[in-house]
């Protein structure tokens, strides 16, 4: 299966989600998106098929968002893409796209609506929640 995560190592989220598609079997394409942002049509591509809004797909926490009066709810989805373009920080992660669909994965077990349920055992986030059980199957 094909699968590309905009990844950031940096951030829990991101490296937790990274691992439940390893546990799944599959190795993805990682896009480490602040060295490498995807092209405009890429995120206005990813935040469509993902069902957002420009402004649901920015990132507010630890980002230059407050600064840049990114909240003020005059400015239009193009201007929110302007500066996740010129900023990739204010880009929210980690977006994952497979063939099966495409999600912003805050929290990263959301990943899990998009991979084939081929999961390798147990899987435990960084913070110690469990989320698949021995067999794989998702705890609720």
């Amino acid at each position: 299966m094909n699968v590309t995560i905009y990844h950031n190592p940096a951030c829990g989220t991101s490296r937790n989600t990274l691992a439940m598609i390893r546990n799944a079997g599959i190795e993805p394409t990682i896009v480490e998106y602040l060295k490498n942002p995807p092209s405009r049509e890429e995120l206005v591509g990813m935040i469509a098929d993902a069902g957002l809004s420009a402004r649901e797909a920015i990132r507010q926490k630890d980002t230059p968002y407050a600064e840049l009066g990114l909240g003020n709810p005059d400015l239009t989805d193009d201007q929110l893409l302007d500066a996740m373009l010129a900023q990739p920080i204010l880009i929210n992660r980690p977006f994952v796209v497979t063939p099966l669909g495409t999600r912003l994965s805050r929290p990263s077990e959301m990943v899990l609506e998009i991979l084939p349920e081929t999961h390798r055992g147990a899987f435990i986030k960084e913070d110690g929640e469990k989320v698949l059980d021995a067999e794989g199957k998702r705890i609720i």
